[in-house]
């Protein structure tokens, strides 16, 4: 069946078009072409017209203009637009007229650097020129370094090895630094957050060994779209740019649709499971021989949408061995072999995730199906985008999960598709990035008086303040590097640590080394590599039998397993200085510096398919601490009195009688100081939790009036938890608060207002938060010292205030659900009040003392 067909046959299809909220048909797109530049080399005008290309697209004729006008080009056109013929014909016309021209090709991962190295390579030898195209990056040998170092006019590398394998080392560059006259910067739209902010300092670092060279390149950047690429690529490069977005490249017809799976509770507002749904519309892809990409949010949620799908193809009759993963932590060679099958198209189907988001050439896709709104629409469209890249018609399903944040978009699809995408933000200057980048500045070359980095205006102070701590000295006029450490080594761009884990099968032959099988960041490896974790790597089931954190290996075996783990993490937050905080009305908001102290402490076992819990794991690894910027919310006790006299709230802490203390007591000694859910002991001198299995408030108690704590506080009725274990277990009871509903509310919904990536963002609700003792919703940039989130987000409060007030008055469930306040939890029907109203009234109240 061909697509067009299984279209129509979709649009005939109650069960599948119940669950449509939109379906968008974007019209064919015709070609728009422009002229060759005249300054442009005759040599690659005839070369372009020997490939079947007769004239560029008007965006492609713009571009090479004004980079051959030595103009810095950002050009922001859709995905297989032909952006990469923007770069390669000025930076070959320079190459084939200056013998001495250098020129740097930098893509956000080698993937990328090695899928353009073929093509580059073609186009040369087509040239017949003399010109030696190389990639640079980890995965090259060594042997071949030195050779790469002298000979290579086109090196294709990454941030990462400019960042540790050439800055540090530019000696060993000299003649290619002093002929660099283009650097190109690929995707600069995945520059943004921590990897941005790195990539700007690093850019900053280029610059300044360029000029010592006599060298001063000029800077063509691509994007996809985003809200500021002309904005984003001058703060990359602290230089002006020349913007081209005017596309002409010609487009098939693509339909959009939006599909919610369907409901299996309405009251409750429960949906069938996304990843389950994919599955069932992938296998439907699949049976109709529709190749297709499948994204997923994370490595777990692709590893066993892998799996399902999987085992759907082989009760269809099919051959699992044409479906493939594709994700951060396979190893190069593997990443290859699937890249190839799809071009081929021997591998019919991929899940992925957002690793193949680039624009790695992976063929003639069909169909894109994107399990769970990505986090933003710019990533939305760059994954719909990898289905159609020729001039046929393509599909892209986006298939929403039951949280807010989807649930909003899946509702309003006027939101996505007449809203410009996200800005990319970043903040070079974040205090922690930039003493770092000055450190690797200072190791490749001294600083001299007055010298600034960048536009940063107080180096100087920086300076001195690294002389104190003894990595500078301050002799005549220069800054000299002092320590014996290697700084660049210790910064990683991507992650708060620079050595990942390390995964490994041991051998079963004695004295035979491990078979390394992928690596993970060290900030990913507690919940997924801990002992006892379940690692799925391209759908087969490894066991972790030992993660030895300190040599940065887990030691893995093959298993047949039924069940996946989730672990659980223990979040403490502090308030370490307030920056800014206003009083408005009864509404108190603020911005500051916290430190957030997270740490792994168990995981439970979760059957596939019906993802029921077969039982728990302790997990003990060390605790981590991130200093960054956090921005919150606080409410005055007076509003809080005023909906407590209405029975409107009901986020205060509990009376547990007088007997609470001693029989907490009895129940912890009871089970051993351990979490009965997961087992961890009790660490640190903090003692564990003590929950009530049926839920305290449900017995009535009113102290001075009845003696219903004793039957609450019996043993029976106790059992001791960590507190990671209580959270998770008491999370929907404490969403049914005022309180935490709209902290579950607001949650959701920054992202949108922040135009950032959800997983940029954490939160934390307490109702008696110190240093202010009173009611507080916090959210913090996950990165350290923060990049202007959390200060935006201040900002912002008011409209997301007003925005979830919106959410909650047309959401139709009964008394909450994942798309509003919160899921409804088992058990917690004994509680005699309404999440949503309760909700409600506090959100009532909130908007009265802003007015």
């Amino acid at each position: 069946m061909t697509l067009n067909r299984l279209l129509d046959a979709l649009q005939l299809d109650r069960d599948f078009l119940r669950c449509v909220t939109h379906w968008e048909r974007l019209p064919a797109q015709p070609a728009a072409y422009g002229e060759w530049p005249q300054t442009l080399d005759l040599r690659l005008v005839l070369a372009m017209r020997a490939r079947g290309i007769h004239l560029p697209y008007k965006h492609q004729a713009r571009a090479v203009a004004a980079a051959l006008r030595r103009e810095h080009v950002v050009v922001v056109t859709p995905t297989a637009s032909g952006k990469t013929l923007c770069y390669n014909l000025p930076v070959l016309h320079s190459l084939l007229n200056d013998p001495d021209a250098r020129a740097l090709y930098l893509f956000p991962t080698k993937a990328l650097a090695q899928d353009q190295l073929a093509g580059l390579q073609d186009l040369v030898e087509l040239l017949q020129a003399d010109v030696t195209v190389a990639t640079y990056d980890g995965d090259t040998p060594q042997g071949h370094r030195k050779r790469i170092r002298a000979g290579a006019r086109l090196l294709l590398s990454n941030p990462d090895m400019l960042h540790t394998g050439i800055l540090p080392h530019h000696p060993q560059w000299a003649e290619f630094f002093r002929g660099l006259g283009t650097v190109v910067i690929d995707e600069i739209h995945t520059y943004r957050g921590v990897f941005g902010s790195h990539m700007a300092n690093v850019l900053r670092r280029l610059r300044r060994v360029c000029r010592f060279y006599g060298s001063d390149p000029n800077f063509i950047l691509t994007s996809a779209t985003i809200a500021n690429p002309a904005e984003h690529a001058q703060r990359l490069i602290e230089a002006p740019v020349t913007l081209i977005d005017d596309n002409g490249a010609p487009r098939g017809e693509k339909h959009f649709i939006f599909y919610n799976p369907p409901l299996i509770d309405a009251e409750l507002g429960l949906r069938r499971s996304s990843l389950l749904e994919a599955q069932r519309l992938g296998a439907r892809l699949l049976r109709e021989d529709v190749q297709t990409i499948l994204f997923a949010r994370s490595r777990l949620r692709t590893e066993l949408l892998l799996t399902y799908l999987r085992e759907a193809a082989s009760e269809l009759g099919l051959d699992p061995a044409l479906i493939h993963g594709y994700r951060g932590g396979y190893l190069p060679g593997e990443r290859r072999a699937i890249e190839s099958g799809l071009r081929s198209g021997q591998v019919r189907a991929v899940v992925a995730t957002n690793a193949l988001e680039l624009g790695i050439d992976i063929g003639q896709l069909q169909a894109s199906l994107i399990t769970g709104f990505p986090g933003s629409i710019a990533s939305t469209w760059q994954q719909a985008g990898r289905s159609g890249r020729r001039q046929d018609a393509s599909l892209a399903i986006l298939v929403a999960a039951a949280g807010a944040l989807d649930q909003y978009i899946i509702t309003h699809p006027e939101y996505f598709f007449e809203r410009s995408p996200e800005h990319a933000l970043i903040n070079p200057d974040n205090l922690v990035i930039l003493t770092q980048h000055l450190r690797c500045a200072a190791f490749e070359l001294p600083f001299r008086e007055g010298e600034t980095f960048g536009r940063v205006a107080f180096t100087a102070d920086l300076l001195a303040m690294l002389e104190e701590e003894g990595e500078v000295q301050h002799v005549g006029d220069r800054w000299y590097w002092m320590d014996e450490a290697y700084p660049a080594a210790e910064v990683s761009l991507r992650t708060a640590s620079p050595d990942p884990i390390v995964i490994m099968v041991p051998s079963e032959r004695e004295g035979a080394a491990a078979q390394t099988i992928g690596e993970m960041d060290r900030e990913t490896a507690p919940v997924l590599l801990h002992n006892g974790a379940i690692y799925l790597h391209e759908g087969q089931t490894y066991l972790v039998q030992h993660l030895d954190w300190e040599a940065g290996h887990a030691y893995v075996q093959p298993v047949d397993v039924d069940y996946y783990t989730e672990a659980s993490t223990q979040v403490e937050i502090e308030i370490l200085k307030i920056h800014q905080q206003v009083q408005q009305g009864e509404i108190g908001k603020g911005f500051g510096d916290v430190e957030v102290r997270s740490q792994a402490v168990g995981y439970r076992r979760v059957r596939r398919w019906t993802h029921e819990t077969l039982g728990y794991g302790e997990i003990d690894l060390p605790e981590s601490v991130l200093d960054t910027s956090g921005s919150w919310l606080t409410l005055a006790e007076s509003l809080v009195e005023r909906l407590r006299g209405l029975g409107l709230w009901h986020s205060d802490a509990i009376d547990y009688g007088p007997n609470w203390q001693e029989q907490r007591d009895r129940a912890r000694a009871r089970d051993g100081y351990r979490c009965t859910q997961c087992g961890a002991p009790e660490r640190n001198n903090r003692q564990h939790d003590v929950h009530h299995i049926r839920p305290f408030r449900s017995f009535g108690y009113r102290p001075g009036v009845n003696d219903a704590y004793l039957l609450a506080n019996r043993l029976d009725n106790l059992r001791t938890l960590c507190r990671a274990c209580h959270r998770r277990l008491e999370q929907s009871v404490r969403l049914r608060s005022g309180l935490g509903g709209l902290a579950y509310l607001l949650g959701n919904l920054a992202p949108l207002h922040l135009m950032c990536d959800p997983r940029d963002l954490g939160s934390h609700v307490e109702a008696d938060f110190p240093p202010f003792h009173r009611p507080t919703i916090l959210f913090y940039d996950r990165a350290p010292a923060g990049i202007g989130l959390a200060e935006r987000l201040f900002e912002l409060q008011d409209d997301l205030l007003r925005h979830a007030y919106d959410v909650l008055q047309r959401c139709p469930c009964a008394r909450g659900c994942p798309a509003c306040v919160g899921p409804v939890s088992e058990g917690a029907e004994a509680l005699d009040w309404d999440p949503k109203v309760l909700t409600h009234a506090l959100l009532d109240a909130m908007q009265a003392s802003l007015l």
